[in-house]
């Protein structure tokens, strides 16, 4: 039961990774790439795997693994079944006391480890993953360092005008296709979130629907360089995005511009749609810019 257990709680996160790389049915669900983004062994992903062949969204072939049966567009919220999750609270505990200053820029885990009174091998699963997710790094011989962006506003800056020149540029892709299944379930989470789930989900939650929706739209460029680069930033900004206690009420207005994107784009108005998400970039990027003195919680 408690094998199970766990692969309930990473299959949540299995499934929205499928998501974020708008993967398609038939594309091969491959054990290390997983483990290795979620900060696990491969044995629980397997299990993971086998639940959603359960759940009927994958298949196994023998001799050749699993296999996604529905696509990302297709996946329903839910058809996976909710688990809590211990240790993704321990998680963003920790990340929280890093944003907040709390752990040093240079740190042991003997330090942490009497800060947190928790297992070893649970603090190097945690340290891991915020390694996977190129937050922290081990230093050589002993100890643990930040990466330098966390605490950087400029890098801060930087990410908002790196984003603002890649992703107005996808959309004007000669080979750009709407993929229309995808933006139609975008169009649902963002409406779902201005009809009260902004006020509800979790941090972490209100930042992978972000980063999925800057992703699907890079998607349909089907140019791998500005999809793969994408990626990163979605990588490197989603620590930037744990932070807390900010006023929601502002995330409603970018939902509704998320929503207007997908007008635009729909619409074959795609130059109109780059000049757009161009300003929404800008504009989000100078709110957060302004904000990072007092902390935040997500970064839609």
């Amino acid at each position: 039961m408690i094998k199970k257990d766990l692969a309930l709680q990473l299959a949540p996160r299995v499934i929205d990774m499928v998501r974020a790389r708008s993967m398609k049915a038939g594309e091969p669900l491959r054990e290390q790439t997983f483990a290795q983004a979620l900060g696990v062994s491969r044995s629980p992903i397997r299990r993971v795997f086998a639940l959603l062949a359960e759940w009927d969204l994958a298949i196994q072939e023998p001799n050749r693994g699993y296999f996604l049966k529905q696509g990302a567009g297709q996946i329903q919220e839910a058809a996976v079944p909710c688990a809590s999750d211990p240790f993704e609270d321990f998680y963003l505990r920790v990340v929280d006391d890093i944003l907040s200053g709390e752990i040093p820029a240079h740190f042991f885990e003997a330090q942490l480890l009497r800060r947190y009174e928790v297992p070893r091998g649970q603090l190097l699963k945690v340290l891991n993953r915020l390694a996977g997710e190129a937050m922290v790094e081990r230093k050589p011989g002993q100890g643990w360092g930040l990466k330098d962006f966390v605490h950087s506003t400029q890098a801060h800056i930087h990410s908002y005008r790196f984003r603002m020149a890649i992703e107005p540029a996808a959309l004007l892709e000669p080979g750009y296709q709407v993929n229309h299944a995808a933006f139609a379930q975008a169009r649902q989470q963002q409406q779902a979130l201005i009809d009260g789930e902004i006020q509800t989900l979790s941090r972490a939650q209100l930042f992978q629907l972000g980063a999925q929706f800057h992703e699907m739209i890079v998607q349909c460029s089907g140019n791998v360089f500005f999809i793969d680069a994408i990626r990163h930033q979605n990588q490197l900004r989603r620590f930037m995005g744990y932070k807390a206690n900010i006023d929601r009420t502002r995330l409603k207005a970018q939902c509704q511009e998320h929503i207007h994107l997908l007008d635009l784009i729909e619409s074959d108005r795609r130059e109109e749609a780059a000049q757009f998400l161009w300003r929404h970039l800008d504009q989000v990027g100078r709110l957060k810019t302004d904000q990072r003195a007092v902390p935040e919680e997500s970064q839609i």
